[in-house]
């Protein structure tokens, strides 16, 4: 699929995904937690924003600045997590008794919850459990919602016109404008119907986010930049 060709491959970032764990475990037995959370930052954004573009860039800034492990995980590398048990497993962990909380936080959610539905809600848990670790920037997958009542997570969203849309798919995937236009279409329909049908959630909302950027006038790097400014100051 075109799409697919967005982001780096997923098996390429499995590793950095196993090297964060095991980092974050480390960190955890050499010194006691300190008082205040580590954050956790979620993106959301219109299909064809560069919303993953936003997220590396942000991870490179944030590890130089805090000098610690951050992951970006979006709908590829959590849809990969849940399919791998030990992978899953180890996500899990730092949820354990807190599964109430999860519960709690899902029944806000759409009812629809059974048959396939249920793979979103193992999903779901992952996110809740990386988030509550700290240090994941969260891409997609309506990681925002999930996650708004966790005090950790700062929620920031971006938007753009249609002429940008267009065009930025249309070079990134070295289509036409054409071809870019119904695929940019086709995805955000999508995108709405997931908010709607599994979190509930209306995507214009704009009340569960913190900030909210324009693409046509900010570039990725100036959002990272941004972004990491917002949380030193918040």
């Amino acid at each position: 699929m075109p799409g697919n060709r967005l982001i780096p491959a997923v098996d390429v970032r499995l590793g950095s995904l196993l090297e964060f764990t095991r980092r974050k475990e480390v960190e955890k037995s050499r010194r006691v937690m300190a008082d205040s959370m580590k954050p956790t930052i979620t993106i959301s954004r219109e299909f064809g924003c560069e919303g993953y573009p936003v997220a590396d860039c942000l991870k490179n800034i944030l590890e130089k600045k805090t000098g610690e492990t951050w992951v970006v995980m979006d709908k590829a590398l959590l849809e990969e997590v849940s399919k791998n048990h030990n992978l899953s497993e180890e996500m899990l962990k730092g949820l354990g008794e807190k599964s109430g909380f999860l519960d709690e936080i899902l029944a806000t959610f759409s009812p629809l919850w059974k048959t396939e539905k249920d793979h979103y809600r193992l999903i779901c848990r992952h996110m809740l459990s990386l988030a509550e670790k700290g240090n994941v920037i969260l891409v997609g997958r309506g990681g925002a919602v999930v996650t708004q009542k966790l005090k950790n997570c700062i929620h920031f969203r971006i938007f753009a016109s249609s002429e940008f849309k267009i065009r930025s798919i249309s070079k990134r995937l070295g289509i036409s404008a054409e071809e870019a236009e119904v695929f940019v279409q086709k995805k955000q329909k999508q995108r709405d119907a997931f908010m709607r049908d599994f979190l509930n959630h209306d995507g214009r909302d704009l009340s569960c986010y913190n900030l909210v950027f324009n693409n046509d006038r900010n570039s990725a790097e100036k959002m990272a930049a941004t972004i990491a400014e917002y949380l030193q100051s918040d």
